[in-house]
């Protein structure tokens, strides 16, 4: 039987597909603007790889901040809350005091954010069942990936090859994980390590590749996996390997790498005997009490 995460994975090639083919004419950030991307857990990690993407493209300065760690009297001319839920309270606490315009992307327009932002973006097409989030994360970054002007007819196909491609043995039985990443690829190795610690309890660090080696390679060894998302630095293949260590680099886009870390995750929970539909200790939304 088939998990709701493992059809919400597989799903994302056509979520992606329908974002990029209706992006908003309105609501996102204007070139030129100076921006704040928030969000909490997932989302902060997107906002992290869109706020590299957003400068790269020379649309303007960018800021990603956890919403509970967002500067208190820092100038911006848009706030971008990131939030699946729409119910989250650390953004909902953010959007509600800001006082410059704010959008937001939500899966769900029947929740409080859609009041209290100023404008709102909704992809309820790529809303999950599953606890774990998947598709709403990529689905949001390939809609904001679009609108940065990418053509992503080739990140799409990538992601049916992550699909479609068996899943290496190793990455059943290793013991640990790293994830790494260059530039915005480092917050989809962030959202990596995050997804294997949710589906399946899983030994998980993350790090920019380039501070690989001034320190965490040591961690590399035998039963171990480095895993790079994006093209990894000249050598570093090398020094993993001559650790014992398992190193990982396919040359898809990195959005389509972290569609296979997803896959590899959702294995590795059904053969420990854990629901990924329902990982332990956590819900969809972080609600905290008033007061």
């Amino acid at each position: 039987m088939t998990t709701h995460t493992e059809a919400e994975i597989a799903s994302q090639p056509a979520c992606w597909r329908r974002a990029v083919g209706a992006v908003p004419a309105s609501a996102l950030p204007r070139p030129g603007e100076r921006v704040a991307v928030v969000g909490c857990g997932t989302s902060w990690f997107v906002a992290q790889a869109y706020a590299v993407l957003r400068e790269r493209a020379g649309q303007g300065e960018t800021d990603a901040f956890a919403a509970s760690e967002a500067p208190a009297g820092r100038s911006y001319d848009r706030i971008l809350a990131l939030t699946r839920s729409g119910t989250t309270t650390e953004v909902l606490e953010l959007l509600e005091g800001a006082d410059t315009r704010t959008t937001a992307i939500t899966a769900d327009p029947a929740t409080p954010v859609m009041t209290l932002a100023d404008e709102v973006v909704v992809l309820d097409f790529a809303d999950e069942r599953s606890v774990v989030q998947t598709r709403f994360a990529t689905t949001q970054l390939a809609l904001l990936r679009a609108h940065l002007g990418e053509d992503l007819t080739g990140v799409i196909a990538d992601a049916e090859r992550a699909l479609a491609e068996p899943l290496s043995p190793d990455l059943l039985a290793a013991e640990q994980f790293t994830f790494l990443g260059r530039g915005w690829s480092y917050g989809l190795a962030l959202e990596a390590g995050l997804k294997m610690r949710e589906a399946c309890r899983a030994w998980t660090e993350a790090y920019p590749a380039m501070e690989y080696r001034h320190g965490p390679i040591s961690i590399a060894g035998p039963g171990r996996i480095t895993w790079m998302l994006g093209e990894a630095p000249r050598g570093l293949r090398d020094e993993v390997e001559a650790t014992g260590g398992v190193f990982l680099e396919s040359g898809l886009d990195p959005m389509a790498e972290l569609v296979k870390v997803q896959r590899a995750a959702v294995a590795r929970a059904l053969a420990q005997g854990l629901d990924p539909d329902e990982p332990l200790h956590l819900t969809r939304s972080v609600i905290l009490p008033s007061g």
